[in-house]
């Protein structure tokens, strides 16, 4: 069995602040939980490197068009090293101007965090991978549903 780590709560809370600045559509605010020399590997595959990188090219992003809400549920923390922590979470996105998930858009979080002292953590690594599950249907069909639990009653 995989330990809990001790800073769960911290931790859960940076990937949070991640997902709010994405919804808020701000760059920075994004940007703000990286560690300087982090890292951001898109759904499609694009590379931000940096804090400031992350901050420039996500606030170039949400200016030139609309991008998705992300709701997301984070699955476990979990160490993996003395400083280290392995965030993982599922998420799915709104389309804009929608109201309800794309199925075709959820995606699977991983996201690294270190602690850069005083337990003051950062993100080191974000990376977002497709979770099309190829020929388990059931089981995207129950992500959906459980992701679409968190929305707000329409």
């Amino acid at each position: 069995m995989t330990a809990v780590h001790p800073a769960e709560d911290r931790i859960t809370a940076l990937y949070t602040q991640f997902i709010d600045g994405w919804n808020r559509r701000s760059g920075a605010a994004v940007a703000a939980g990286f560690a300087d020399d982090g890292d951001i590997i898109g759904f499609d595959g694009t590379h931000h490197r940096g804090r400031l990188s992350i901050a420039a090219d996500l606030r170039q992003v949400f200016g030139s068009h609309q991008t998705p809400s992300y709701v997301a549920l984070v699955r476990s923390v979990r160490p993996v090293a003395p400083g280290a922590a392995m965030l993982l979470a599922h998420a799915g996105m709104i389309p804009p101007g929608g109201s309800d998930l794309d199925p075709d858009l959820h995606t699977v979080h991983t996201m690294v965090a270190v602690d850069e002292g005083s337990e003051r953590w950062r993100i080191a690594l974000l990376q977002a991978t497709p979770a099309a599950w190829h020929g388990r249907t059931a089981a995207r069909d129950a992500l959906t549903r459980e992701l679409r639990g968190l929305l707000a009653p329409s």
